[in-house]
């Protein structure tokens, strides 16, 4: 059985897992050793109208993604923006105390500030709970002093600059944190070329000629998707390592397939588009310009 909850504030957070009052409505730190909830259903779900950004201490060394062994086990940081569904297997008869902190943030704290827009461009606040980024002691000591910050302050009298003194904490935080997961791209060279070459795979396999011209041009939330992950996972992903997000190795991929079918076959340009997926040739003739600096016309001249 499973139960449903909604968190419209942080308050009714802190309710359910049984915490005091929020010293601030639209900001908190909680210290996930002193949350206490029952649930008797063994599957809890709920979506929440504030972001939150967690982080977990003492993983388990054992925790795997995918076939591989995570070797950061100090501490594992997650983000969750407003308006996700989230989900938590309850495993009845196993007492486990979690150790770690929660920040939670409403939307309306950010009103008027630098990240009233500028969070929405942190692509890790859309990655699955399985790419969260793991930290390396030095690492996490940064964000907890960082959150330990943000705590102090809202805890102080509050005053004219309360908010702006907490916001560039909480901008500190996400740099560090779009740092520390290029480091985890980076560092983790095994897992990151594995799906790199599944995706030439299933990219491959995407943009076989007769599969374009049933189903159209792959989308990226297509291929994310058939490779278990999130868009946006994939496209940071491909970004460091080949410098192009997914949508342009789509494109590339299309247009190598549009030069060998005007190099090596006759068919008119309008019927090339469609064999690739296009709905209309005009669109293929803009993007094959725009990738090649030439028509498919002029690039076909040149094999005559």
């Amino acid at each position: 059985m499973k139960q449903f909850l909604s968190f419209n504030s942080i308050s009714d957070f802190h309710i359910f897992c049984n915490l005091p009052k929020p010293e601030h409505p639209l900001i908190s730190l909680i210290d996930y050793s002193k949350v206490n909830y029952t649930v008797d259903d063994d599957e809890l779900k709920w979506i929440q109208n504030f972001y939150s950004i967690g982080l977990k201490k003492d993983v388990n060394p054992r925790f795997n993604y995918g076939q591989e062994q995570y070797d950061f086990d100090s501490g594992v940081l997650c983000f969750v923006s407003p308006q996700q569904i989230l989900s938590l297997e309850i495993k009845q008869n196993i007492e486990v105390q979690p150790t770690g902190f929660l920040l939670l943030i409403h939307p309306d704290f950010l009103w008027n500030t630098s990240l009233t827009k500028k969070i929405k461009s942190y692509d890790f606040f859309s990655y699955r709970v399985k790419e969260a980024l793991f930290l390396s002691d030095r690492e996490e000591t940064i964000i907890v002093d960082i959150f330990k910050n943000i705590e102090r302050e809202y805890q102080s009298n509050i005053d004219k600059f309360t908010q702006e003194l907490i916001i560039a904490q909480i901008e500190l935080l996400l740099i560090y944190s779009e740092r520390f997961y290029e480091r985890q791209f980076l560092t983790r060279k095994k897992s990151s070329h594995e799906l790199l070459h599944k995706f030439e795979e299933i990219l491959s396999q995407y943009c076989e000629i007769g599969h374009l011209l049933e189903n159209g041009s792959p989308s990226v939330k297509t291929i994310a998707e058939q490779m278990n992950i999130s868009p946006n996972y994939l496209g940071t992903l491909l970004r460091i390592h080949t410098q192009q997000n997914t949508q342009q190795h789509i494109q590339n991929k299309l247009i190598d397939l549009a030069k060998e079918r005007l190099s090596t076959t006759s068919l008119s340009v309008s019927e090339i588009a469609y064999e690739l997926g296009f709905e209309h040739p005009q669109s293929f003739s803009k993007l094959f310009k725009q990738k090649t600096k030439q028509s498919p016309g002029e690039f076909r001249k040149l094999f005559n």
